[in-house]
């Protein structure tokens, strides 16, 4: 199994920044792919960023030349950087990990709000 935590979310005016990590644990190895994603009230949850884990990355074009996601070895743990906040990027922001042959696995989510 694989256990994710995120965090880093918070309240940020409109042209802000912040940082979001998601901490990996247990069959880290398994992981192929990490990704980030958010659900805004009354919306679908929708796909924000991906790495993949050899460093491949692909970003929504809702959030490109703003957000970025990488990753720290090291840790476990990958970030997804947000510049340039807008009121619209407010929602819960997940983090989820794609296996191989464990299956999909997700964070409990962190809240972002943008005020404008």
């Amino acid at each position: 199994q694989v256990q994710l935590v995120e965090s880093g979310g918070g309240l940020v005016q409109a042209g802000g920044s912040l940082r979001l990590a998601c901490a990996a644990s247990g069959s880290i190895f398994s992981i192929s792919a990490t990704g980030w994603y958010r659900q805004a009230p009354g919306k679908q949850r929708e796909l924000v960023a991906t790495i993949t884990s050899g460093g491949r990355t692909n970003n929504a074009d809702s959030v490109k030349g703003r957000f970025t996601i990488f990753r720290d070895y090291a840790k476990n743990t990958v970030y997804l950087q947000m510049n340039n906040l807008k009121p619209e990027d407010t929602a819960v922001y997940y983090c989820s990990a794609h296996t191989l042959g464990l299956g999909d696995y997700w964070g409990q989510g962190t809240q972002v709000t943008v005020s404008s």
